[in-house]
């Protein structure tokens, strides 16, 4: 998939067809909450759609990207109000209500969320349930820790791993010379 080049006329259409044909790249939407099957919400906190407690941007185009990339990755802070037990709404579809969901609802087998990363662990989704799962702690990391700032029961890759500390030769990369302006990485 290649961007429009300067002056070009692109309209589009050689994006939605690597999207729609499964040849795009790995996708990083938005979103202010997700569920434990990686549905994602950057629509509306609360129930009622005409009246919301908030009201937030919306899809902006992942909700098409992450439904037919082959791989959905999530970087997110971990706090209990992003990892809720249920979303307000569903923008981007993770796997809906389970196994085979994606599949019923006509989305293409094999694709959906594959990683969420977030500043206490990655987490992936089983292969079975398609339930979200602790697949690696950071370093000072506790699974307590983790489970306490979650909205719902998360399983756990078994064995659990931990998360490789940072080499600094790239992490002098990513400070330097690919986030500058620390706009991904914060400035922490």
């Amino acid at each position: 998939m290649r961007g429009g080049d300067a002056g070009s006329e692109d309209d589009g259409s050689e994006s939605d067809t690597a999207v729609r044909g499964g040849r795009s790249r790995p996708v990083t939407p938005a979103n202010a909450s997700q569920c434990r099957f990686g549905n994602l919400n950057s629509t509306q906190i609360g129930d009622d759609y005409q009246h919301p407690k908030v009201r937030l941007p919306g899809s902006g185009g992942a909700n098409d990207l992450a439904s037919f990339c082959w791989r959905v990755l999530v970087i997110t802070p971990h706090d209990r109000r992003r990892f809720v037990e249920r979303c307000d709404f569903v923008t981007t579809p993770g796997y809906l209500a389970g196994p085979g969901a994606r599949e019923s609802a006509g989305l293409p087998p094999g694709t959906g969320p594959y990683k969420v990363i977030t500043d206490l662990a990655v987490l992936g989704f089983d292969d079975v349930t398609k339930r979200m799962q602790v697949e690696s702690l950071h370093p000072g990391v506790t699974l307590p820790e983790v489970r306490d700032r979650t909205g719902f029961e998360l399983l756990v890759r078994d064995p659990l791993e931990s998360t490789p500390a940072p080499d600094p030769t790239a992490l002098e990369i990513l400070r330097n010379e690919v986030d500058p302006l620390r706009y991904i990485i914060g400035r922490g």
